[in-house]
């Protein structure tokens, strides 16, 4: 049987900023046996996303003290995250902020060379900066440069399906994985591909592909559930973050797109019985207006800031008129919020004293929602129009979307999973606590890329044959019988029956695994991924050409489970409404009288802040779930002499 073989020290997959950031550390640390796998170059979230001014978070460059130290501490605050990786991401977060702007990305300064910062949801330090709406864009393009004039090999339209994995003593390591290459999906073994290699630097985004409310891109399904199948470690599964998106292009609706106050409203599913909802909730135009603006400081829901007519009530409204009354709602920048409601017409004097300030020192008191973007943000209202979407003309149809994954596979302070040799960074790597600052992401994914390249070129950099071993051939074969056991032209089933499966799976997670959930709708949830899991295991599809769908179908399946197992064992536990996601209780508080009783929930006070929950699958494919404590914040009281000895001893690295 013939099929390609390729051979590295180490093959990178996923083609976004933190993965192109990790082979170009292993170039410039002196590891030229490698590659970059992707399904899609340039489809991931890093070159498809932005909002009004995507943030980079960073330890402060401008007049405001801060020190790493603190920066890990605030970090770490967030609750439910490992010290050791807060301090890291502190420590390196201005190496790798001044790395990328040596790369040419345009990150603004002053005439004195500084960096000047601003505050993000999370952080009181203002840590972030930005260089306008597309700023992973403008990483991924910066870094994918400098990749190219390396002249890193690039295997584009790969497909990963399966980590290869032996036992080496006491530990599991990866030694491979198998891809399928769609330019040969055509051949006798469908274009399955054996890569050899000593390290996979993990790099393949978010689960995108598990919900339906999204603001993916459509492009980014992810690919976690292949390392879950391998049996890696994943933790924090509970947290992720949901904001308001638009949905016909997938955008995040946060800052300047909130702060110049449009109108909110929703029709029938027709487009009919216009209705402004927001107003019978607040007691004054003042009071609704404000809360749309501080939804730009305040994008991520957040359940503490629902009480007291705070912006995430928003999310809550929305929510209830799309996914409960199954209306449509709009964002309308060329009117300000209507008089309805019996609240009168809209007025600057009425907005707190934050908000009117803001569009003042702004020079944004204009007339309408539109002219003050326009003055703000011109960049907004043209990346919608590039991208069929004219908002001084029409409306914008928005939801509640999934945007972040913040927990994720599990790894130390270098990245390294459970599995040896094995480092998932970026998105997939679940670094970040409860509540990270805004930007954090981007810094994380930079900083992990730079500490995963360091330990390979230092403890990892054995040159790989290219002959494939016993083990690695035998779990080729595995995988090629296994393919064929799908395919059946005369009895497999139609391509409607396999799109139900991965619709019924998205619409369940959106419903019961998103930012609104219950005890008892995690258990519903979880018994119905489970049951369609098996009956996906037994399906069989007639459409070759429906394979790597069928193949992504099933790992996203797997990766349901993982999710939903993690949310029952929260709730179960005794977690509450915390982060980005609201749990409903009947023994709870109701945040307002006019939502009623439907919505009580318990308060979040800290519970279990100081765990991290861990999901696994064992090798009988069952799914446990268990908490253990955070790891600490690292005693760093270190003697010079000593460091400086280890430093030229080659110590450091362990």
């Amino acid at each position: 049987m013939k099929y390609d073989i390729k051979s590295f020290n180490t093959v990178i997959v996923g083609s976004g900023a933190a993965g192109l950031n990790a082979a170009l550390h292993l170039f410039e640390n002196g590891q030229k046996n490698i590659a970059v796998l992707t399904d899609l170059l340039g489809g991931g979230t890093s070159a498809n996303t932005g909002s009004d001014k995507q943030t980079f978070y960073k330890l402060a460059t401008s007049k405001l003290q801060d020190s790493p130290y603190e920066m890990a501490r605030d970090l770490f605050g967030g609750g439910a995250m490992d010290g050791d990786i807060a301090l890291v991401e502190a420590m390196l977060s201005l190496k790798e902020f001044y790395h990328l702007t040596e790369l040419g990305v345009k990150f603004p300064y002053n005439e004195y060379g500084e960096y000047i910062g601003y505050k993000t949801d999370h952080d009181l330090k203002c840590r972030a900066t930005s260089a306008g709406p597309l700023t992973s864009q403008e990483m991924f393009h910066c870094l994918m440069k400098k990749i190219r004039a390396c002249k890193i090999k690039i295997f584009d339209k790969h497909e990963v399906i399966k980590l290869l994995t032996a036992q080496a003593g006491k530990d599991k390591r990866v030694t491979g994985l198998l891809a399928i290459n769609k330019a040969k999906f055509k051949n006798s073994v469908f274009g399955l591909t054996l890569f050899n290699c000593e390290n996979i630097i993990f790099a393949t985004g978010g689960p995108a592909g598990i919900y339906q409310d999204s603001v993916y891109p459509p492009s980014q399904v992810g690919s976690i559930g292949v390392a879950l199948a391998a049996g890696a470690r994943a933790k924090n599964l509970t947290e992720s973050q949901y904001g308001l998106a638009s949905i016909k292009f997938r955008w995040n609706l946060s800052g300047t797109y909130q702060q110049v106050i449009p109108r909110y409203f929703s029709t029938d599913k027709n487009g009919g019985d216009e209705k402004d909802f927001l107003n019978e909730y607040f007691p004054s135009m003042g009071r609704l207006a404000s809360a749309i603006f501080l939804k730009g400081y305040q994008w991520p829901f957040d359940p503490r800031k629902i009480e007291d007519l705070g912006s995430s009530l928003i999310d809550i409204l929305v929510y209830q008129e799309t996914n409960i009354k199954g209306r449509r709602v709009f964002m309308d920048f060329l009117n300000n919020p209507e008089p309805a409601g019996g609240l009168k017409k809209f007025d600057f004097k009425d907005l707190s004293k934050e908000a009117f300030e803001y569009l003042k020192k702004s020079n944004a008191l204009l007339k309408l929602p539109i002219d003050r973007l326009k003055k703000m943000n011109p960049a907004a209202i043209d990346l919608y129009r590039n991208n069929g979407i004219d908002l001084t003309r029409e409306p914008l149809e928005i939801a509640v979307c999934a945007q972040h994954n913040n927990g994720g596979l599990s790894g130390n302070h270098w990245w390294e999973s459970n599995i040896k040799h094995l480092f998932p960074i970026g998105e997939v790597n679940g670094s970040h606590g409860v509540y990270r600052p805004g930007g954090s992401a981007l810094n994380s994914g930079q900083v992990a890329g730079y500490r995963s390249a360091l330990y390979i070129a230092k403890r990892y950099s054995k040159s790989v044959k290219g002959k494939a071993g016993k083990n690695s051939a035998k779990q080729f074969k595995a995988a090629l019988v296994n393919i064929k056991r799908m395919l059946d032209a005369k009895k497999g089933a139609e391509k409607e029956v396999l799109f139900k499966f991965r619709k019924d799976l998205q619409e369940r997670m959106s419903k019961y695994g998103a930012h609104i959930r219950s005890a008892s709708a995690s258990v519903k949830a979880l018994e119905e991924a489970k049951q369609s899991h098996l009956e996906l295991a037994g399906l069989k599809i007639k459409d070759k050409n429906l394979l790597l769908y069928f193949i992504k179908t099933v790992e996203l399946s797997l990766t349901q489970l993982a999710y939903l197992d993690a949310i029952k064992a929260y709730i179960q536990k005794g977690g509450k409404s915390r982060g980005s996601y609201l749990i409903m209780d009947k023994t709870g508080i109701v945040p307002l009288k006019k939502l009623g009783s439907a919505w009580r929930y318990k308060r979040y006070s800290g519970e279990l802040a100081d765990r991290v929950l861990e999901t696994c699958v064992n090798g009988k494919g069952k799914i446990i779930s268990s908490f253990r404590k955070v790891r600490p914040l690292p005693s760093t009281d270190y003697w010079f002499e000593n460091v400086w000895y280890d430093y030229r001893h080659d110590k450091i690295v362990k």
